[in-house]
């Protein structure tokens, strides 16, 4: 393989081998021989780069790509600068199939995930039940003498299918010949024989006995064979019979009851593939031209867009905290968003072509504790619990975009700051004509019978103190019945200092006679 350099995000396309391959072959012009450099051009200018599984482009902002399963080199990529990030599936499939793996994406958690929505409220049947029912279909029509086109783009389904009866062709010793469009199929076939290790696992496990994209049943189509008298089936593009080689052989084949046309994918609204697949059996073609169809039409999905149980399970994997629906049709997609909601309780919004969506985040910043603090905790003799949050007090310094907790004796010894302590005070009023320094000796007195695990003293200036509370009693000159004791605590003891304040306020037990 070719040295990978990865360079600064400088323009141009980011993407895998596989696709760069790909777009030189369907381009008009012929495939460069690769270089040792991790970035080429094609004759169009488009400049395509290398992308690893994940890179960091500068200090701020991630790319990283997951296994698409769609096509081959198709990829999801999940882009995040800073603690934000968005994850943007394009097309993908979660369902393996004859040559390639489903898709694949961890617990990434993104806070926005952006994903097609091409089958949005179907559920497919059994795979096999699906191949099965295909294979039948196809082989009573070339018994009967007939000619089967199945129209397919030139990436993805044209090879799961040339696979596929291939494989039958071979068991069943047919000698019916089966064709595929020269051109665009054939080079991707080319290169799927290349890129072995980006098949499925079965295909990895058996090329070196038989490389499966070596077809032995499967020739190149030339379009005089469409002519030909007997039976035939051909794989021919586009997938939607709406130009091309497909429709060319469509429009001669439309006319014999005994052939059959088989749709296996996802036809756009106006495209002689869906009006064929809605019913309709007279079509105005080219120059105001009827062509009555008398073939017989099946639509047997093949596609390789994940249906709806699939992007739910991929919503599910990835639990973004809002999902956002495209390349889809709005009732289905209004469908789908309510079950996104409702049964994995995440935002869905499915926004018009052109329309603006803004998502509000909560960005999670990272803050580094100290080792001091975290043993200072551990000292209270309160194991953590790994899943309950706990509650730290510290200080929170920021020092080269860095955020730290730290002790508050650590912060003040780093910025070189002088400590400044502040004390909060509540009045409690109390009637009692006794003087001050009685008053506060009996205050002593019942809050040493109470506070028996604390330290209380009474000093000689005939204040009392708990911990770092201070208690002292004062008499207002315009009531001498009533006296008021100032209760003042530091923010550290502000538990006690509030169950202090409650229990004078009680008052004070009666003194014995």
């Amino acid at each position: 393989m070719p040295e990978i350099r990865v360079t600064p995000l400088a323009g141009g396309t980011w993407c895998w081998w596989p696709t760069i391959l790909m777009s030189w072959a369907f381009s008009t012009r012929a495939c460069p021989v690769l270089g040792s450099r991790a970035s080429s051009s094609t004759d169009s200018g488009t400049r395509f780069h290398i992308l690893p599984h994940g890179m960091s482009v500068d200090d701020e902002l991630e790319i990283k790509a997951y296994y698409a399963g769609h096509v081959l080199g198709a990829a999801m990529f999940q882009i995040k600068v800073g603690s934000e990030s968005v994850v943007y599936t394009g097309d993908y499939n979660m369902t393996p199939d004859r040559h390639l793996g489903a898709a694949w994406i961890d617990k990434c958690r993104p806070n926005l995930l952006i994903t097609e929505s091409t089958y949005a409220t179907t559920i497919r049947d059994s795979k096999r039940c699906r191949e099965r029912d295909f294979l039948k279909k196809v082989h009573e029509t070339v018994e009967r003498g007939g000619k089967v086109l199945i129209p397919v783009f030139a990436l993805g389904r044209a090879q799961e299918l040339c696979i596929l009866l291939e494989t039958f062709w071979e068991r069943m010793n047919l000698k019916v010949p089966i064709y595929f469009s020269t051109g665009l199929t054939e080079k991707a076939n080319h290169y799927y024989k290349l890129f072995i290790p980006w098949t499925n696992q079965k295909i990895r496990k058996t090329f070196v006995q038989r490389n499966m994209f070596e077809f032995k049943h499967i020739k190149a189509f030339d379009r005089a064979f469409a002519d030909n008298p007997g039976p035939m089936v051909v794989f021919a593009t586009p997938g939607m019979l709406h130009a091309g080689q497909s429709l060319q052989i469509f429009r001669k084949w439309a006319g014999n009851e005994k052939n059959m046309v088989i749709m296996p994918g996802y036809c756009v609204q106006g495209t002689v593939g869906h009006k064929i697949l809605s019913g309709q059996r007279k079509l105005e073609m080219e120059g105001r031209q009827v062509l009555e169809v008398k073939m017989q039409v099946e639509y047997m999905s093949f596609s390789a867009h994940a249906d709806a149980k699939g992007i739910m399970q991929l919503v599910g994997q990835a639990e973004p905290e809002s999902v956002l629906l495209v390349h889809g049709e709005a009732k289905k997609m209004e469908f789908l968003k309510q079950k996104i909601e409702q049964e994995l309780r995440v935002s869905c919004s499915m926004p018009a072509n052109g329309e603006t969506v803004t998502l509000p985040t909560s960005p999670s910043i990272p803050v580094g504790i100290s080792l001091g603090l975290l043993k200072r905790e551990m000292a209270q003799g309160l194991v953590p619990e790994a899943k309950k949050p706990r509650l730290l007090h510290g200080a929170l310094i920021m020092k080269d975009s860095n955020f730290r907790l730290v002790s508050s004796e650590q912060a003040l010894k780093e910025l070189g700051l002088a400590e400044h302590q502040l004390r909060f005070t509540c009045r409690v009023h109390l009637h009692d004509t006794r003087k001050e320094q009685e008053m506060a000796l009996r205050v002593y007195s019942h809050l040493k019978s109470v506070l028996k695990d604390h330290c209380v003293q009474h000093l000689p200036d005939g204040s009392v103190t708990v911990e770092s509370i201070l208690i002292q009693a004062a008499a207002p000159s315009e009531d001498p019945s009533t006296k008021v004791l100032l209760v003042s605590w530091t923010y550290q003891d502000e538990e006690l200092g509030s169950f202090l304040t409650s229990l004078l306020k009680k008052g004070l037990p009666q003194a014995p006679s």
